[in-house]
């Protein structure tokens, strides 16, 4: 999509939400209107919509323009509204309400629907929509906190908000129900209709799909585990005990059946992301052979892959159109959960002493990186490799873009602000060692940005560049970045009592700088 084209849709998008009071209809009744619709119909409207995958300007507005930013990941050419965006932390109240929106439109309203069709009649099917509810209202709750969770469906206002804690605690119940549901099926051999609604590469395997939710819970204990280390203690070790047990190979990765991302059209298409210079540092400095797989190389330096710095002064989006591309292997399919990020969740549980399943924090971590290289079809040697590397750092950026208007872009130029290293030392101090596990998992983790945001707001790392331009008005810090957004305009307009109770429960101003409930200041350990 061209700039002037997309530009034109987010006003369209901003001056549509801003004149709905009504939203509220949409987003926080009850689904009957949809219930008659075949159980497979529903399922797929969930599969398609914790990432949006179509039309891609939604998935844009929805991760791409947030998320896929502040973690890291990407950034982007293009002087979006001016230069001031939220690329630079003005947050725009037209694009943000897609983070919100979509989640209740397509997730919870089918959900809701699969609950009222199949709970206590085809508890399977109930269970995996669950699953997948979670899948999707964690990454909602990750992004901005209290949120329309036991209530939704009520169809009544005000619908009033849960903290995020008590969001947490009640996808812990149902991760906790679709667990013990299909496990009793697998153990008395009922057969299953799963196969048939199914629209991931799991293909209705109850057994994989348990797998999947006990790694999922696994994730969101490890999210907690600042907060209420006690609770993330219980819930982890529930997971990695399981008599089936957490994602252990490539086989379970859970991946979208046939769909390529939208990232494809957004960068390749559009030209509107790229690699950023976080990932160029830490990539190029590690001498990591898998940035062949997720990037192509500059076509202004076609030796070397480069990145762009966010938050910086952009004049024209052609002066870094020239920058590393997502490469089509990396946006060719889109993937919620891999057996690379499990291990490294393993490795930080038993590095807080937590029961995960009998290895080391050593043993996990390098089990992390091996499955990471094998995903993108690396050799095992390659990795082995890799892990025995202990002198490569990341390395200092330089911004090599020039331009037409006579910028100097060699302000965006920096000094790299970690030396993290990868081979383990079981002599490093358990700072150091977290610092190795989550900068391996935040690699592993790509291209899905909202997981490695949630993780470098909760630990600090991987440490990324501070933004040079930052038009917050001084609200958000520049060396720590947005750690939320504000609850969205379709909500204060169309349900202002229920996102009073949310603001009651979000214990800071309802702005960008406000941290959520597992967002702690409190240190790593």
């Amino acid at each position: 999509m061209k700039h002037n084209i997309l530009k034109s849709i987010l006003i369209l998008a901003a001056f549509t939400i801003i004149g709905c009071t009504n939203d509220f209809n949409e987003t926080n009744t009850d689904s009957t209107g949809i219930s008659s619709l075949p159980a497979p119909e529903l399922f797929k409207k969930l599969y398609l919509n914790v990432f949006i995958t179509d039309p891609a300007w939604q998935y844009q507005l929805q991760q791409n323009l947030n998320a896929d930013l502040w973690s890291g990941y990407m950034a982007t050419p293009t002087p979006f509204a001016g230069g001031s965006n939220n690329s630079t932390y003005n947050f725009m109240a037209g694009w943000n309400d897609f983070a919100w929106k979509p989640t209740y439109l397509n997730i919870m309203a089918f959900a809701d629907a699969i609950e009222r069709k199949t709970k206590g009649k085809q508890d399977d099917f109930y269970a995996l929509s669950l699953i997948l509810k979670v899948e999707a209202m964690h990454r909602l709750t990750d992004i901005f906190g209290p949120a329309v969770y036991s209530e939704y469906g009520k169809g009544i206002l005000p619908a009033n908000y849960d903290s995020q804690e008590e969001i947490y605690n009640k996808m812990f119940s149902e991760l906790d129900f679709a667990i013990a549901t299909l496990t009793a099926k697998i153990q008395s051999g009922t057969p299953t209709n799963l196969k048939g609604i199914d629209s991931s590469t799991l293909e209705g395997d109850m057994t994989k799909w348990v797998k999947f939710a006990n790694s999922l819970r696994l994730r969101l204990a490890m999210r907690i585990s600042k907060v209420n280390n006690a609770l993330a203690k219980t819930q982890a070790e529930k997971s990695a005990t399981h008599s089936i047990g957490l994602m252990t190979d490539n086989a379970n990765n859970v991946t979208l059946a046939g769909a390529s991302h939208p990232l494809n059209t957004i960068g390749r298409g559009w030209g509107d992301i790229k690699m950023s210079a976080n990932m160029e540092s830490i990539l190029v400095g590690l001498n990591d052979s898998r940035i062949g797989k997720f990037f192509d190389k500059s076509s202004i330096d076609p030796t070397k892959y480069k990145g762009i710095r966010s938050a910086i002064e952009l004049k024209e989006k052609a002066d870094h159109s020239g920058f590393s591309d997502l490469s089509s292997q990396i946006t060719s399919k889109i993937t919620f959960m891999t057996a690379a990020e499990v291990y490294f969740l393993r490795a930080e549980g038993a590095l807080r002493g937590w029961n995960m399943g009998g290895g080391t924090a050593q043993s996990y971590y390098e089990e992390g990186v091996r499955k990471s290289f094998e995903q993108h079809g690396l050799a095992l040697s390659a990795a082995n490799t890799y892990l025995a590397d202990n002198t490569s750092v990341p390395a200092n950026y330089v911004d090599i873009a020039t331009s037409g208007t006579g910028h100097d872009y060699s302000v965006n130029n920096a000094t790299a602000i970690s030396n993290v290293t990868i081979q383990w030392d079981n002599a490093d101090s358990n700072e150091r060692k977290l610092e190795k596990i989550i900068t391996q998992k935040w690699i592993a983790c790509f291209p899905d940005g909202q997981e490695a945001w949630s993780e470098y707001r909760r630990t600090g790392y991987p440490k990324l560049f501070p933004a040079l331009k930052n038009t917050s008005g001084g609200i958000i810090d520049s060396n720590l970045g947005p750690r939320r957004i504000n609850f969205p305009i379709s909500e204060v307009q169309g349900n202002p009592a229920g996102v009073a109770t949310g603001k009651a429960k979000l214990g800071g101003a309802d702005t960008g700088a406000t941290r959520l409930w597992w967002d702690t200041t409190s240190p790593n350990f």
